[in-house]
């Protein structure tokens, strides 16, 4: 196979980033990883001996969360390829991916704690109040830890999935703590669904956050901080250019907008001078360094299609 580098190559002029994330550290992940499966499995065991769906939301939090993190920290390892003859943007999709894979996942959990919450409202289930609270309590403490490994990278989509599924646990393990503390001293049985539920319409709303993200970056949509129409008035503004059409910009990876389209000219001599104008305005305003624009002559060419 024919050694294709030199086509991904970026000279001078042209955008500085690279099309991998080669700072992506995969020992945050893998930390989070480590301490989230380490305490699944126990919280699992302890949830089903003691009847608490309280106790089993939050376990299943915690076996989805490790199943999460491994597939983010897949994700941010293939992230880290270069470029290659068949996939010339690179691997950095992935990242959205994951996250996109990881919030269905989540909706799949919070459904399912919904559905069994409402069987338990109409049959209160005992539940062992003490294994509980005691349970929760370490789980709890696990989380904490998870959330502050976790936090140390924020630029990524993925990691930000990874957290917010973290942050579910967080408030699963303490209405867990709840439900346990309650049910040990009063013995009403009906606060280990309700707490549930609660906990669930919280995370839904994190839930979609991450969905509607990741999708809309799927979805190759214009960057969220960028106003379409503002941008193609900037262009229009810059000396030297008549019109501007056929303009796309979107994300090539997460935080890396790329931008392609057509600009009308006056002139081919000048095109030079008006494209280093182009791309100084393109990054200063809107933090877009990878461009590539076609000139063409105004009124040398046909009437635009859509």
């Amino acid at each position: 196979m024919n050694d294709a580098a030199h086509l991904h190559a970026h000279l001078k002029g042209d955008a500085k980033h690279k099309h991998y994330r080669a700072d992506r550290s995969l020992r945050i992940l893998a930390w989070a990883l480590g301490l989230t499966l380490g305490f699944a499995g126990v919280e699992v065991f302890a949830g089903f001996l003691s009847n608490s769906l309280a106790l089993i939301s939050d376990a299943g939090h915690m076996v989805t969360d490790a199943a999460s993190l491994g597939l983010a920290l897949l994700a941010q390892f293939i992230a880290k390829r270069p470029p290659s003859s068949r996939y010339s943007f690179g691997y950095g999709r992935a990242e959205a991916l994951a996250a996109f894979v990881n919030g269905l996942a989540m909706l799949f959990v919070v459904g399912w704690i919904v559905f069994e919450a409402a069987h338990r409202f109409a049959a209160p289930q005992a539940v062992q109040g003490e294994t509980v609270f005691i349970v929760a309590a370490i789980g709890l403490g696990v989380n904490l830890l998870v959330a502050w490994v976790l936090s140390k990278d924020r630029d990524s989509m993925n990691t930000r999935a990874a957290f917010i599924h973290v942050l579910g646990d967080m408030l699963g393990s303490v209405a867990a703590l709840v439900a346990g503390a309650v049910i040990w001293y009063t013995g009403w049985m009906q606060i280990d669904p309700l707490l549930s539920v609660l906990v669930s319409l919280l995370i839904l709303k994190s839930t979609i956050g991450i969905l509607r993200e990741s999708g809309h970056h799927l979805m190759e949509g214009v960057p969220l901080h960028i106003d379409y129409e503002q941008l193609g008035a900037d262009l229009e503004a810059v000396d030297g250019v008549v019109s501007v059409h056929d303009l796309h910009v979107w994300d090539m990876s997460p935080g890396e907008p790329a931008l392609i389209g057509h600009v009308e000219v006056p002139e081919l001599q000048a095109w030079p001078k008006t494209l280093k104008a182009i791309r100084a305005m393109l990054l200063a305003k809107h933090g877009i360094d990878h461009v590539t624009l076609q000139a063409e002559v105004a009124g040398r060419q046909g009437r635009p299609h859509d």
